[in-house]
């Protein structure tokens, strides 16, 4: 019997470009052999597709594979633009689609669909270039009430987020995130415990199934988990996390209804914060980190789940759906 041909898409034009690079090579390492031949497809920085080492374009490399495994992260590979070229040419693949894709990388519209799920969302503000260019420092700090947590609009990975407590600290990370796009969104500070959820579709006999909800230890030095944490073993993830079973059982809820207000497919992951006034819903991923070090992979193994057997599933939902 021949092996299904699964290209994995990594890399990528978008900041998150080593992390996509890790997680295509984890998924590579852990597709079933018996069942399927991995084909690394390396997109480049310029947003070039290459197999082997010789350039492609999608439409040769849809000759050459039977579904594609987006292994990307953050703008082109997760904000729907790369979705929109593997349907032109009519591949499968693995994650959400165009639509559900460009609603969850947007934090606005993610949050407006969540709101209107009935999910308590922070109160947020956007900003882009021209705005700030125009103001003054003064007329900016007299908007905005301190402390805000600062973000790209679009993008993973908590690239270009940072606290501010004070004026300065509102001017560098305005300036910090607007280096990863045009418009940034400042997002009312929540105190309070911090957790993510993944869930993931047609698992284990349940349309969706929320996995264990990790608690993140975030560092003293810092009230919020920015790329640098994340990556550099800053913080401690417990998993399970220290939940009573009623917060557990809300987040895993919350997650579900995160993932059917956007329309995400196959499998996504959800931030929340716990407060005395209720979780608040962050942001949503569709399509999380699965490196060694991510959190995806760690809930399934909590689970009493593997990786190969998790990629194993996400294929056939992409041939099957």
């Amino acid at each position: 019997m021949s092996k299904l041909r699964v290209g994995v898409l990594r890399g990528g034009p978008g900041g998150e470009y080593e992390v996509s690079l890790k997680t295509g090579a984890h998924v590579m390492e852990h597709l079933p052999k018996e069942t399927y031949h991995p084909v690394d497809i390396f997109i480049d920085k310029n947003g070039i597709w290459h197999i082997q080492g010789l350039e492609r374009s999608p439409g040769e490399i849809s000759g050459m594979v039977d579904v594609v495994f987006n292994a990307l992260h953050g703008e082109y590979g997760e904000d729907g633009k790369v979705q929109q070229i593997l349907e032109a040419h009519k591949i499968p693949y693995t994650g959400s689609g165009i639509q559900p894709s460009a609603v969850g990388m947007n934090k606005i519209l993610a949050k407006e669909m969540a709101r209107k799920f009935g999910i308590k969302v922070p109160y947020h503000q956007t900003i882009t270039r021209e705005e700030y260019e125009s103001s003054t420092p003064y007329e900016l700090f007299r908007k905005i009430l301190l402390p805000v947590v600062i973000k790209p609009l679009s993008g993973g990975s908590s690239v270009g987020t940072s606290l501010a407590r004070t004026s300065d600290e509102l001017e560098e990370g305005i300036e910090n995130a607007l280096r990863h796009g045009e418009t940034v969104i400042l997002e009312q500070h929540i105190r309070g415990r911090e957790a993510t959820v993944g869930v993931v579709d047609e698992f284990r006999g349940r349309k969706y199934y929320a996995l264990i909800p990790i608690e993140i230890e975030r560092p003293r030095s810092n009230d919020i988990w920015n790329y640098e944490d994340k990556y550099s073993g800053a913080t401690r993830e417990h998993c399970p996390g220290h939940f009573t079973s009623s917060d557990k059982k809300e987040l895993e809820r919350l997650a579900i209804l995160a993932h059917e207000a956007i329309g995400a497919r196959h499998y996504s992951r959800s931030d929340f914060i716990l407060s005395p006034r209720g979780i608040y819903f962050l942001e949503i991923n569709t399509l999380p980190g699965l490196t060694k070090e991510s959190l995806v992979p760690r809930a399934l193994s909590a689970a009493g789940a593997t990786m190969p057997q998790f990629l194993d599933h996400l294929i056939k939902l992409a041939l099957t759906k």
